[in-house]
């Protein structure tokens, strides 16, 4: 069974992609990844904002403090401060392991982004991923200047390293397709569909916000397949599923789609980073079932331009729903 597949130009084992946790913290656990069968990982994001906050803290501490802390602190913070954790994770990871290692990059300025960018490289990162956490809540932002800020990142950390760059995407512009095809035209070797960005619930007792953030569940897998089944050869950049995926089937879905690598954490977070070889296995199962030799065999198969059942994934489709009541409790 030939399980092979490319992702930002980089030759993978198989389309399992472990995506971006603080499981990749452990060493132990990108080791276990590694065994049970992932074919790539991506460490968990480096935030501007954090490594900002802890220089201005310890600045704050030496500020306030007296003669002893002066002495003490400009060596921790050269010691500690700034992305150096991060760059070391990056050095260590790579040391350890055979498969791609992927650095997450989520920054707020043009500097940290490119300043970042070239010392993730530097640290040997095969590629770098680009969270783009852009909450547009101020409602005097216009969906073109929402859109202006993406293009704008990418080209700023394409101009400063040489490694492949992914673009990490929300569902929520006005045009998806548009917006992806004009990331791909910028130089984005690859697009992650999607981010699940943060929704605060409320406790009714105690009359306070609630931060947490919900383990996908295999129902949000519709949006991404459909907008991976849309972009499927219509843009070179490559495709990455994320979102939904609990099984081996969620994961042949999104590759008969046409996506090029399938993406998971919660299903690890779940039930644990063994639960990789669960998945590895099912895939192997799924496509000796589908008697094909190869993921090349099903890959875009079902994609929207592969399809003779456009109704299947347009808005003609909906109405007879509507109407049949095919509905799914």
């Amino acid at each position: 069974m030939d399980l092979a597949t490319r992702y930002l130009g980089l030759n993978l084992k198989n389309p399992l992609v472990v995506s971006a946790s603080p499981l990749a913290l452990d060493l132990g656990n990108c080791r276990k990844l590694e065994d049970c069968g992932a074919a790539a990982i991506v460490l968990p994001s480096i935030f501007q904002e954090d490594i900002e906050n802890e220089i201005d803290e310890i600045e704050r501490l030496v500020c306030e403090g007296n003669s002893e802390a002066f002495s003490y602190f400009p060596s921790s913070i050269s010691a500690n401060a700034g992305p150096k954790n991060y760059l070391e994770l990056i050095r260590k990871t790579r040391a350890a392991l055979d498969i791609p290692v992927i650095a997450s990059l989520n920054g707020t300025t043009r500097t940290g982004w490119t300043d970042y960018a070239k010392q993730i490289e530097e640290a040997g990162a095969q590629a770098i991923e680009l969270n783009v956490y852009l909450l547009p809540t101020d409602i005097a932002l216009s969906g073109a200047e929402v859109e202006a800020r993406y293009l704008d990142i990418l080209d700023v950390v394409k101009q400063t390293v040489a490694i492949p760059v992914s673009m990490k995407l929300s569902p929520y512009f006005s045009s998806v397709g548009h917006m992806a095809k004009s990331l791909d035209e910028a130089g984005a070797d690859g697009l992650v569909l999607f981010n699940r960005f943060y929704q605060p619930d409320i406790d009714l007792e105690e009359l306070t916000l609630v931060r947490d953030l919900k383990l996908s569940h295999k129902g949000e897998i519709r949006l991404p397949l459909l907008w991976i089944a849309t972009l499927a050869g219509k843009v070179k950049a490559s495709l990455a599923a994320s979102s939904g995926v609990q099984t081996a089937a969620e994961v042949v879905k999104y590759l008969f789609v046409g996506a090029d690598v399938v993406m998971t954490t919660s299903a690890l977070l779940r039930h644990g980073v063994d639960y990789m070889k669960t998945l590895h296995d099912g895939l192997i199962a799924e496509l000796t079932e589908r008697e094909a030799n190869s993921v090349a065999d099903i890959r875009g198969k079902m994609s929207r331009g592969a399809t003779s059942d456009l109704a299947a994934y347009d808005r003609v489709n909906y109405i007879r729903i509507l109407r049949g009541g095919a509905y799914n409790a």
